[in-house]
């Protein structure tokens, strides 16, 4: 039997939990070689991809118990973690979404779940995640006129209730408003992607460039203002339209944009549509819509056609 007709027959899932999951999922968007991103030999001056590699295992185990410890206290403990393992924010975008996910019963379809999971957020889940953020020091943050972060005094508003008042400029805090369907959109593109054939590098990627090519990101607007993460979007747009994944023109459009977004001290680094990524590989792998055993650079595939 060739390896082809192998791969035809499904393997049964690894024992996975949702720490498992999250840890998977951090560990396939950070390995990726997305544009304007950390990836393997791609570093940035402040953080590396063993920071992101060594984020992942930490936080897996601590979402494994999301259920009993609550969201907040939950996403407290694993930026407390990473903070503690790499000293710098790696993941606080990915966490505020990994960890409502985590949160959804089991034995229930996360985007049947997710809904009961945020209306049972309270007060003390903000507070621990404006603890959490506080913690996190991401870029860009600013100030706002009401419920700031970085206020003596959290807000006493449920979860929900704070980040529908970032909604308008924040892609994460506007999931929590809409039951999270721009993260379930990522993981259907994800598995149309891999379903057409693509390696699961090549869909990352794919996608990613999608995602941004919709969604102007937000820590680029954060950093560089609306009209320029718009600009960003129409560039990933153009990259996606130059070929397709297997074309040369594709490859290099990738590798240009990827250069230009690194310029200026990554100030252009589209870290929201990467933590979107993260979240939808989570939904592929909890959801047990990821085909088994795992084909990451299409070694597979390769080794078929010498068979």
């Amino acid at each position: 039997m060739t390896l082809s007709a192998k791969k035809q027959k499904a393997a049964p899932a690894p024992p996975l939990t949702p720490g498992t999951c999250a840890t998977l999922a951090c560990l396939w968007e950070a390995t990726a070689a997305k544009p304007g991103n950390v990836y393997r030999g791609a570093d940035f001056d402040d953080v590396t991809y063993a920071d992101f590699l060594t984020s992942a295992a930490v936080v897996g185990p601590l979402l494994d118990n999301v259920a009993a410890h609550g969201v907040g206290a939950s996403l407290l403990r694993a930026v407390q973690a990473t903070r503690a393992a790499v000293a710098t924010n790696t993941n606080l975008g990915m966490l505020l979404l990994l960890t409502p996910l985590a949160a959804v019963p089991w034995d229930v379809p996360l985007a049947e779940g997710i809904c009961g999971v945020l209306k049972t957020l309270t007060d003390e889940d903000t507070q621990a995640v404006y603890e959490a953020i506080r913690v996190a020091q991401p870029g860009g943050l600013g100030e706002t006129p009401k419920a700031d972060v970085q206020s003596s005094s959290p807000p006493e508003v449920s979860l929900v209730e704070a980040m529908q008042l970032a909604a308008d400029r924040d892609q994460v805090a506007r999931q929590f408003t809409n039951n999270f369907q721009q993260v379930f959109w990522v993981a259907d593109q994800i598995e149309q992607q891999l379903k057409q054939g693509q390696a699961l590098d090549g869909a990352i990627v794919r996608t990613f460039l999608q995602v941004l090519g919709e969604f102007p990101d937000s820590l680029i607007a954060r950093k560089c203002g609306s009209d320029f993460s718009r600009e960003v979007s129409a560039r990933a747009a153009v990259v996606l339209a130059s070929g397709a994944p297997d074309d040369t023109a594709y490859r290099t459009a990738c590798q240009e944009f990827d250069f230009w977004l690194r310029a200026e001290g990554h100030r252009r680094n589209p870290g929201t549509t990467a933590d979107f990524i993260a979240a939808g590989l989570f939904v592929l792998l909890r959801d047990q819509r990821f085909d088994w055993p795992s084909d990451f650079y299409g070694r597979q595939q390769l080794e078929s056609d010498f068979v």
